[in-house]
């Protein structure tokens, strides 16, 4: 059994949203988010289902083209191949526990590094 102590993995950059990966198998991810005010993870479509827990804070949520207000104890599910992010409003932090299944490719996560590096929510919005 894998235990996940939240508290104790509670770490965050200034420059990015923090992700601690709590349990990986060939069949799951679980990692703990951590982002600072208006930090995010850029809107991607990966071929897995993704359970997102908000444990505190407050902001959006990417599923397809709506953006969904979330806070502490909301619980969104966003389905494979569906264009996601998580973003935190701009005046608080925001925790969540993320569940992925099965465990994204490092290539489906392309357009994260891109939206990182560019400073873009949704790397792929303005060439569409």
């Amino acid at each position: 059994m894998t235990t996940i102590e939240f508290d104790a993995e509670r770490s965050y950059d200034a420059e990015r949203f923090s992700a601690i990966e709590a349990f990986r198998s060939g069949r799951m991810k679980v990692v703990c988010g951590f982002f600072e005010p208006g930090q995010f993870i850029p809107v991607h479509a990966p071929g897995s289902d993704v359970v997102i827990e908000v444990r505190s804070g407050t902001g959006v949520v990417r599923d397809g083209e709506t953006e969904h207000r979330v806070e502490a104890g909301d619980i969104v599910v966003v389905e494979a191949d569906t264009d996601r992010g998580i973003k935190a409003d701009d005046d608080s932090r925001l925790e969540a526990l993320l569940v992925t299944a099965p465990p994204p490719t490092d290539a489906e996560h392309e357009p994260v590094r891109t939206g990182l590096q560019t400073s873009e929510f949704d790397p792929h919005e303005d060439t569409e």
